[in-house]
Formats: C-alpha cells, structure tokens, sequence
C-alpha cells in the first residue's frame, strides 16, 4: 500500500476543496491588500462589485488539487473535490444572478 492510498476518500478531496481556496483568498489578501484590515479590505471588494470574480478566482486553482489527486490514481479524492468546486460554482451563480 502506498503512502498516498490511505487519503484516497471523498472526505479528503471534500476538505481539501474547501480550504484550498481559503488559502489562495488569504495569500492574494497578504499581496494585495496593502495592509488594510481584513474587514475593509473585504468590504473594499464588494463596493467594486466583483465578488463573483474574486471568488472565482479564489476557487479555480481546485483545478491543481483535481489533477494532481487524479495524476495519482486517487479518484475518490477527485470526486470530492470536484463535488465542492460544483458547489463553489453554483455559489457563484447564485451571488452574480440574485445578489
């Protein structure tokens, strides 16, 4: 058994899709924000009315984590991650057409 078998699971590629785009959010905020507060800088954001583009710029690295996951064969980590980034997308729909 390989060492990489036993994250071979929904839960995984579920957890993974969901703070990999936190992590992106937080270091595009570390580069971009010229030290302003989280909170302005947020609402900075959404007075300029691109929320759907900041999150889904957040959210396409998903993409590295699925091919990477299905690069090694894992590819119920790779259903896990493609659930979220659907999810992340149906967020998107729903921010842009009803916000």
């Amino acid at each position: 058994m390989k060492f990489y078998e036993k994250y071979d699971n929904i839960p995984t590629g579920v957890i993974s899709g969901l703070l990999f785009p936190f992590i992106v959010g937080l270091t595009i905020y570390m580069f971009s924000s010229g030290h302003q507060p989280l909170h302005s800088y947020l609402s900075r954001i959404a007075a300029s009315d691109i929320i759907t583009h900041s999150i889904t710029l957040c959210v396409f690295p998903n993409i590295l984590i699925f091919l990477l996951f299905n690069r090694f064969d894992m590819l119920k980590a790779t259903r896990g991650v493609l659930a979220v980034t659907i999810i992340w997308a149906v967020v998107v729909f729903g921010v842009k057409f009803l916000g």
